[in-house]
């Protein structure tokens, strides 16, 4: 078989599992691919050829003593805020340059145990805490789509590594779209599950209390699937975690009900600007799905109006000047990104009130979506309202013909971590021949039915395109 490195992670576990190839073939396949791209784009920070070589020997042990391994030989690269025990974990940070995890993230171990090959660290921004990715220790990652553009961030190491077929799949943090932006921008699916089911940790502690989840990151639906449906599970000592009863699969290969209530949202209710040419692609799909039979009602969330006076970013930027605010004023001051720095100094001049404040306006934020999801099943709205921009800028000058702070890409997608829902990125085609991507966002809980959606605007959407790397 050629280029297995290309395979999705369904067709490499099912070809080590019937024996077409093997774990070995497709990790000696998959490090070649790394070697060839990974220069270009500094995606992938950490990289033992040998120890996957060994991972993915100990993989046809276990399967020559019979054992069921689901994702038996899937290369899946490790975002670089994620413990992977015995290995240099350093959340981008010149502070924790030389931490060794002592153990495995759960979710992590999960993998093991299921048979994946864990291929390397994927490069992040500072604590996970830009929407670029960036950092002074491991320097930036670049787009596969255009080596002058980002690929996003907080999770633009793992998006841009497995756009250009590195890994088949990639284990990533969203705490406010860090995985579902990367993903828009790469043309990728971009999964963020309903908080607590997939555990979180052990690890570092995070910033952005409360919000963060286990994302996932494919090249189709049916491999993010896939992995989401291998992570949950329930760890005590992870403070969100959620029994829940056992989830449904979904049909992903049959069209979702006619009958489901539908909701589209341009701007999700708050004037939030988007470039045309990019919401002229969102207006076709949704137009596709209508041409299909689905009911789609202009409708989005009725927000509080604290909404638009409060900063959300003032839990992160509190978090941060809780964990690493004494840097400040030393030495150790000089080895952070000037932007998380600048971050670290807003935290601090916040007073409770304001924080107390932010924290209620979550319930608030939270009540708003579960009303919503009482008259709808579904909300599709923008992932991001532009597509990438150049390496070296926080964000684009302009959005929809209206000056852009350094957040304004990044807008569509935090409220839905506020909300502790599900919400999955899909790519829908090109405008200015880079990526966009659809949101799709239901109830707590409601992640098969998210999914399920997700595979049919895929279908809907086409053949997938590569990005100019794929093909060497």
């Amino acid at each position: 078989m050629d280029a297995l490195w290309s395979l999705s992670a369904r067709e490499m576990a099912a070809a080590v599992q019937s024996r077409q190839c093997s774990a070995l073939e497709i990790a000696r396949s998959t490090i070649d691919r790394l070697t060839q791209v990974n220069p270009a784009l500094n995606a992938v920070i950490r990289h033992d050829p040998t120890q996957v070589i060994e991972q993915a020997h100990t993989v046809e042990q276990r399967l020559g003593r019979g054992e069921q391994l689901p994702l038996a030989g899937v290369p899946i690269t490790v975002k670089d805020n994620l413990w992977v025990r015995g290995q240099r974990v350093t959340q981008g940070s010149r502070l924790f340059s030389e931490f060794v995890a002592p153990e495995d993230a759960w979710a992590v171990s999960r993998l093991r145990h299921l048979g994946a090959v864990l291929l390397g660290m994927t490069n992040c921004s500072e604590f996970a805490c830009k929407g670029v990715t960036s950092n002074p220790l491991h320097g930036t990652t670049r787009s596969p789509w255009d080596l002058g553009l980002t690929p996003g961030g907080s999770s633009g190491g793992a998006a841009s590594a497995t756009a250009a077929g590195i890994g088949a799949l990639a284990l990533a943090t969203d705490a406010g779209g860090s995985v579902r932006r990367p993903a828009a921008h790469t043309g990728l699916v971009g999964m963020k599950p309903t908080f607590g089911i997939v555990p979180y940790g052990p690890g570092f502690q995070e910033p952005s209390f409360g919000l963060s989840v286990i994302g996932q990151l494919g090249r189709d639906v049916g491999d993010v699937a896939l992995l989401w449906r291998s992570l949950l599970g329930y760890s005590p000592t992870d403070w969100g975690g959620q029994r829940v009863a056992d989830m449904p699969d979904a049909p992903w290969n049959h069209p979702p009900s006619r009958d489901l209530r539908i909701a589209w949202s341009p701007d999700l209710g708050c004037g939030y600007p988007i470039d045309g040419d990019v919401l002229a692609l969102l207006e076709r799909q949704v137009e596709k799905l209508e041409q299909e039979g689905y009911r789609i009602h202009a409708a989005a969330p009725q927000w509080p109006a604290e909404l638009i006076e409060l900063p959300l970013l003032a839990l992160q930027h509190a978090g941060l000047a809780a964990l690493h605010g004494s840097a400040l004023g030393t030495e150790e001051e000089s080895k952070l990104d000037p932007d998380i720095a600048a971050q670290i100094r807003q935290g601090l001049n916040y007073t409770g009130r304001e924080l107390a404040q932010v924290l209620l306006l979550r319930e608030k934020l939270h009540l708003a979506c579960a009303h919503f999801f009482e008259r709808f099943d579904l909300l599709l709205c923008p992932t991001t309202p532009t597509v990438s921009w150049p390496v070296d800028q926080l964000g684009p000058a302009e959005i929809g013909g209206q000056p852009a702070g350094p957040r304004g890409h990044a807008v569509f997608t935090p409220l839905f971590n506020f909300a502790q829902t599900p919400a999955c990125s899909v790519p829908v085609g090109l405008a200015r021949d880079l990526p966009v991507g659809l949101q799709i966002v239901g109830p707590r809980y409601g992640d098969a039915s998210v999914l399920r959606f997700a595979a049919h605007v895929e279908r809907l959407a086409g053949p997938p395109i590569r990005c100019p790397l794929w093909t060497p």
